[in-house]
C-alpha cells in the first residue's frame, strides 16, 4: 500500500485502536507536497530544495477527499445493522480467511474461518482515472512479455543487483541457464496486477509497481465487490449512493479463463494445472474460488482437468522432468504452473525449493510466470523501464509510450547522488525500496535518511539492493473499517490494483485485458498497507 505495500495480505491483528463499534478520534496523517513525476523532477531534480522542510508518516497533514456520502449522518445503529449484515453475507459467500489463532487454518479447509478485512462501503473513485488505469492494462501486459524475451536487458540491469541480493541472484542463476539452453517459452501466461494511487498533489494516476507473481485476491477481491453492490441494494436510498456505480468485477472469472485457455493451449488433455503454495496458505480460499469457476465454467474437462496444490518442497520430492521436457508431479503430467508462492526468500528455506524452481522452468510446462516474467516484475527493472528512452526499446508506438509514461512515478537508483542527497536531506518525499514482494519490506520517513547515510558509510556496493521511488500522497477519505466483526472510523487512503491478463502461443496472443480490479483501503497514518500486517482492508471502488 502507499507507495510501498503493494501485496495485500490479512491478519487477526490490527492496528486500529477504536472500541467495539465506537467512533474514534482521526489519527492525524500527511501532507501537502510537490512532487511531478512527468515534468520537473524528471529534468532538474535541484527544484526539491525549494520544498518546505517536511516531516514523515504521522505528522503528515493531508486534505480530505470529498466523500462520497456522510458518515456523519450514519448513526451507530444504522451502522452496525450493515456490519451485522455484511458479516452475514461474506460468511455465507466465502470472503474469509483463516483464522490464525487456529493452529489448522492455513492446512484444512472449513477450520478456524473469520470474515476478510474489509471497508464496510466503497471508496469513491473517479471515472476518468479508471478508465486511463483499465486502458493502460493490455499496454503494460504487453511491455512485460516484450521485456521478459530480452535476456541480456534483465541480466545487465540487474547484475550489480546480484552481487548484493542472494535471492535475486538465485533468481538471476536460474534464468542464466535458461538462456545458456536457449530454452524457449512458446506459451506465455501472465497474471499480472498493477498498482496505482491517486497523487493529491500532482492530479494523477500513478503506478506505484508491476506485480508478475502470485498477484493475489482475484477471487476476495470479486466478492467484496458484490458486498458492496448488496448492501447498496438493500441501504443505497438511505445513504444515498447506487449500487450501480460501483463497478462489476470479474476478476476470478477472467483469470480462470486465462489458465483455461493455457492449458487448451498446451495440449495434453490428461495434464493438470499445479498451483505452488505456501505451506501454511491462510487465504487458501482466494485459490479455492478460482478453482470452483474452472471446475463450473469447463465442466467437460473435469475429468482430466486438476487444480492441486503443490508446495515447492513437495514439487521437488515428487517432481521429474521426461525427455520430451514433460513436467511429472506425484505421477501427473503437468500443463500449468500457477505460483502463489516462490516470491520471497522465505518462500525458499533449503535448497529443495531452488531445486524445484529449476525443475519447473526447465520443463515444457506453462509458467505463470516464468522466470523471466518474475524477474521483469522486479523493483529494479520497474526503475529502468522508467528513466528516459528505455520504453522505447520495446514499444514502438509513441501515443502508447505516452500513455505508459504518464503512468511513471518518480524511479530512480541509488547511484544518483543528487537525488540521494535529496532523499537524506527531505525523506519524507521518497519511499526506499528493496527487491522483495509481500508488503512490510519498504523503508518510510527518517528511516530512509539513517539508511542512506549507512549505505554510504558501507560503500556503493549496498547501493544496488534498493531503489528511491517518489513517495505519493493520496487523498484522504474517513472510512468504516471492519476487522474481526468490529467497525472503526478512520481517515483512510486507498491503493487501486487493476489485473491483467496475458496468454501468448508463439507468435499468436490469444489473451491480452484488464481482468478486474482490487481495491485495498489502510489507515492513512500507517505507512505500510498489508492486509496480513494488520494495516489494510479489502475495498470495491465508486466510480464518480
Amino acid at each position: 500500500m502507499g507507495s510501498g505495500c503493494s501485496s495485500l495480505s490479512y491478519s487477526s491483528s490490527s492496528t486500529c485502536s477504536a472500541t467495539v463499534f465506537s467512533i474514534s478520534s482521526p489519527p492525524s496523517s500527511s501532507s501537502s507536497l510537490k512532487l511531478n513525476p512527468s515534468s520537473f523532477l524528471f529534468q532538474n531534480p535541484k527544484t526539491l530544495r525549494n520544498q518546505p522542510p517536511l516531516r514523515c508518516g504521522r505528522s503528515f497533514k493531508m486534505e480530505s477527499q470529498k466523500p462520497i456520502f456522510d458518515l456523519e449522518k450514519l448513526d451507530d445503529e444504522f451502522v452496525q445493522k450493515l456490519v451485522y449484515d455484511a458479516l452475514v453475507w461474506s460468511s455465507l459467500h466465502g470472503l474469509v480467511v483463516g483464522d490464525k489463532t487456529y493452529q489448522k487454518s492455513g492446512n484444512v479447509p472449513g477450520v478456524g474461518l473469520m470474515h476478510a478485512p474489509i471497508a464496510l462501503l466503497p471508496t469513491g473513485f473517479p471515472e476518468a482515472y479508471w478508465k486511463q488505469a483499465c486502458d493502460v492494462t493490455p499496454l503494460f501486459n504487453e511491455l512485460i512479455d516484450r521485456v521478459s524475451l530480452d535476456g541480456k536487458f534483465l541480466q545487465d540491469s540487474l547484475s550489480r543487483t546480484k552481487k548484493v541480493d542472494v535471492f535475486t541472484s538465485r533468481l538471476l542463476d536460474i534464468h542464466s541457464k535458461m538462456l545458456e539452453r536457449n530454452k524457449k517459452e512458446d506459451i506465455r501466461l501472465g497474471l499480472h496486477r498493477f498498482d496505482y494511487m491517486l497523487d493529491e498533489e500532482t492530479n494523477s494516476l500513478l503506478q506505484i509497481e508491476m506485480n508478475t507473481i502470485s498477484c493475489s485476491f482475484p477471487g476476495l477481491s470479486r466478492l467484496v465487490s458484490q458486498l458492496h453492490q448488496s448492501l447498496l441494494r438493500s441501504y443505497g436510498d438511505q445513504i444515498g449512493i447506487d449500487s450501480e456505480r460501483v463497478p462489476i468485477n470479474t476478476s476470478t472469472i477472467q483469470f480462470a479463463d486465462a489458465l483455461a485457455k493455457a492449458w487448451l493451449e498446451y495440449s495434453n488433455p490428461r495434464a493438470v494445472v499445479m498451483v505452488i503454495v505456501q505451506p501454511e496458505e491462510r487465504n487458501m480460499y482466494d485459490q479455492h474460488l478460482l478453482s470452483s469457476i474452472l471446475r463450473e465454467k469447463y465442466p467437460l474437462l473435469s475429468c482430466f482437468f486438476g487444480f492441486q496444490g503443490k508446495t515447492l518442497a513437495e514439487v521437488e520430492k515428487e517432481g521429474s522432468v521426461q525427455e520430451d521436457e514433460t513436467l511429472i508431479v506425484g505421477g501427473q503430467a503437468v500443463a500449468v504452473v500457477y505460483f502463489r508462492s516462490g516470491y520471497t526468500p522465505n518462500d525458499h528455506p533449503s535448497e529443495s525449493e531452488w531445486n524445484a524452481r529449476l525443475l519447473i522452468e526447465e520443463s515444457s510446462a506453462v509458467k505463470c510466470p516464468s522466470i523471466a516474467y518474475h524477474l521483469t516484475g522486479s523493483k529494479k527493472i520497474q526503475q529502468e523501464l522508467a528513466k528516459p528512452g528505455v520504453l522505447e526499446r520495446f514499444l514502438d508506438n509513441k501515443e502508447d509510450i505516452a500513455k505508459l509514461r504518464k503512468c511513471f512515478a518518480g524511479l530512480w537508483s541509488l547511484d544518483d547522488s543528487e537525488i540521494v542527497k535529496q532523499a537524506i536531506e527531505k525523506p519524507g518525499l521518497f519511499v526506499m525500496k528493496p527487491q522483495r514482494e509481500g508488503g512490510g519490506n519498504n523503508i518510510y520517513g527518517d528511516d530512509v535518511r539513517e539508511n542512506l547515510l549507512r549505505l554510504q558509510k558501507e560503500g556503493e556496493e549496498g547501493n544496488a539492493a534498493y531503489i528511491l521511488m517518489q513517495r505519493i500522497f493520496p487523498k484522504v477519505s474517513n472510512m468504516f473499517l471492519v476487522r474481526e466483526g468490529v467497525y472503526h472510523k478512520h481517515q483512510a487512503i486507498s491503493e487501486l490494483g487493476v489485473y491483467g491478463a496475458y496468454l501468448r502461443s508463439k507468435d499468436k496472443v490469444i489473451v491480452n485485458e484488464q481482468s478486474g480490479y482490487l481495491m485495498r483501503t489502510k489507515i492513512a497514518s500507517s505507512d505500510e498497507g498489508g492486509v496480513a500486517a494488520g494495516f489494510g482492508v479489502l475495498d470495491s471502488i465508486y466510480l464518480n
